[in-house]
């Protein structure tokens, strides 16, 4: 029986039961103010979840009309979608995910239009308007296209164009060209560079019948002029591919010359500016030359013989061997010789007799002509001028020890100068120039590049603000256990043990010997109790087995 009582298992503690005495242990106002800290931590848990769970927000349009603005909410409104108006209202946010959904839905509805209204002005036409309202809505019209089509470049933020289109009149002299002022409104460290200027130009005075690009003037938000630069470059006969050209050629010969001399003196040695006088000019030139006096053999273009006289033409001259030679073949100067005084103009002679006879004849040669009809290519080399500084390389002074340049031999020079001159095609008829220098270059200072300021950052706003969230929320719970909820738990635990004194540790001691022995001592009873259990057991199911042992028991103990 006692052996029972051991062996039944002992009374388990309630776990809570520290708590729940600590809990009585304190007064009514301890336990209002634990509740309250206890709700607020548990609501500001909550709440903080809920803020950083909130969905990113997404800028859906942006610097639209306050029209357009009001339709934007008002759409938004009606469907249900969740937005946010920022940036002193030029801004209108959405959850980030519904962004490209949102600007599709609003797009069926035609918004937002932007503030300029298009040909659609033409649709709803009402009966019996009268031509010069129809008029003025076709102008309307067509300044809204034009506005469009400007500000869909990517450099835009937007645009406006203003068309001034004249009566037509029957009279010349009262005739008056038409024009137009384009304003553009430029985006934040964006430009428009000269052949997007020219595009704006072209693509209004293209639209609009009988208007002259000259007569486009395009000025940026601040007011400024910015067609000028068209201008310009139309007073100098340059266009924006011309003056692309020029560049790219002068960048090419610095890069043959820094390629050229970056193995002699290395790539971070050299510096190269090539300036370029191109010739775009084109010229056609017709030459018409012609020879000297020309040979005998020339050929003959035509001959032409006369004779006259009275009576049949006798001998002439004395008989003999002069007489009886060729003629002598006819030249055709350019120049007539002179003719002495007294000679006669024909080629025959008059003898002293009464017969009378002339023999003319005139030969005719062709005259030798060259035509040349040339034309220049525009485009061409006019001269060069090349710039080369070589980093100088630099010593310690022995006696100073300072650093001082140590200036490169004139024999390397004149090598630079040569493999320049054969790298830019360096040619003394066009009057190109090259000049060689060797100076020490400067510690380049790390220059400071910075984009957009930094409180204009959204990315970096975007994740200030997303830290921030956290950062509050640790600070509230750090507040609020700091300053209540660590005082009401230190009043609800118990109070730590006192150092115990020798003798205390003494007694412990042997009252945990005591315990150990006496769990050994439970121990050996419950597993003699074990073993009791299964012999009662196995003498129930085999009586005769247990039987036959205990006499063979009882026999070996009377032997």
């Amino acid at each position: 029986m006692a052996a029972e009582e051991l062996a039944a298992p002992l009374p388990t503690a309630n776990p809570f039961q520290p708590l729940v005495d600590a809990l009585n242990r304190l007064d009514a106002r301890q336990k209002m103010l634990g509740a309250v800290a206890l709700a607020l931590m548990i609501a500001l848990l909550v709440g903080g979840l809920l803020w950083t769970r909130e969905p990113p927000y997404a800028v859906l349009f942006s610097n639209f009309e306050e029209r357009d603005g009001g339709d934007i909410v008002a759409a938004l409104t009606q469907q249900n979608i969740p937005h946010k108006i920022s940036d002193n209202g030029r801004a209108i946010l959405v959850p980030q995910a519904q962004v490209h959904n949102v600007r599709l839905k609003l797009a069926s509805a035609g918004l937002p239009k932007g503030g300029m209204i298009g040909f659609e002005i033409m649709e709803n036409q009402k009966i019996g308007i009268s031509q010069f309202a129809e008029q003025i809505n076709y102008q309307r019209g067509l300044e809204g296209e034009l506005s469009r089509s400007v500000a869909s470049l990517s450099s835009l933020q937007g645009a406006r164009v203003h068309l001034a289109i004249p009566k037509q009149t029957a009279f010349l002299r009262d005739d008056q060209k038409a024009s137009a002022s384009v304003i553009v409104n430029l985006r934040p460290g964006r430009v428009l560079e000269a052949g997007q200027i020219s595009g704006i130009v072209h693509l209004v005075s293209s639209s609009v019948p009988q208007l002259n690009s000259a007569n486009v003037s395009v000025i940026d938000q601040n007011g400024s002029l910015i067609s000028q630069k068209r201008g310009a470059l139309g007073d100098a006969g340059l266009d924006p591919s011309q003056r692309t050209y020029v560049r790219d050629l002068e960048a090419d010969f610095a890069k043959r010359v820094q390629a050229i001399l970056a193995p002699v003196v290395g790539s971070e040695n050299v510096r190269a500016q090539v300036t370029a006088d191109v010739d775009f000019s084109v010229t056609e030139q017709t030459a018409e030359n012609y020879k000297p006096n020309p040979t005998p053999e020339t050929v003959i273009r035509s001959q032409q013989t006369a004779e006259s006289g009275n009576g049949t033409p006798g001998a002439l001259g004395i008989p003999g061997a002069l007489t009886n030679q060729p003629p002598v073949p006819a030249t055709a100067p350019i120049t007539t010789p002179p003719v002495p005084a007294g000679s006669g103009t024909g080629t025959g002679g008059t003898s002293t007799n009464n017969i009378a006879y002339t023999r003319n004849a005139t030969v005719n040669y062709e005259v030798d002509k060259v035509i040349k009809h040339s034309r220049g290519v525009p485009g061409v080399i006019k001269r060069l001028s090349v710039a080369i500084v070589i980093n100088e390389p630099t010593k310690t002074d022995a006696k100073s020890g300072k650093t001082v340049p140590d200036p490169l031999p004139e024999a390397k020079i004149k090598q630079i100068n040569d493999l320049a001159r054969e790298a830019i095609g360096f040619s003394n008829e066009r009057g190109d120039t090259l000049n060689v220098a060797a100076a020490p270059f400067a510690a380049e200072k790390p220059s400071d590049v910075s984009g957009i300021p930094v409180w204009q950052d959204a990315e970096l706003i975007a994740l200030i603000k997303e830290l921030g969230r956290y950062l509050i929320i640790a600070a509230a719970l750090f507040y609020i256990w700091s300053n209540w909820l660590k005082g009401i738990i230190a009043r609800l635990l118990p109070p730590p043990p006192k150092p115990e004194t020798e003798e205390e540790k003494a007694a412990r001691e042997a009252e945990e010997m005591v315990d150990l022995q006496s769990v050994e001592i439970h121990d050996a009873q419950t597993i003699y109790q074990k073993k009791i259990d299964a012999a009662r057991e196995f003498a129930k199911r085999d009586p005769k087995a247990v039987a036959h042992m205990i006499k063979e028991w009882m026999d070996a103990g009377g032997t």
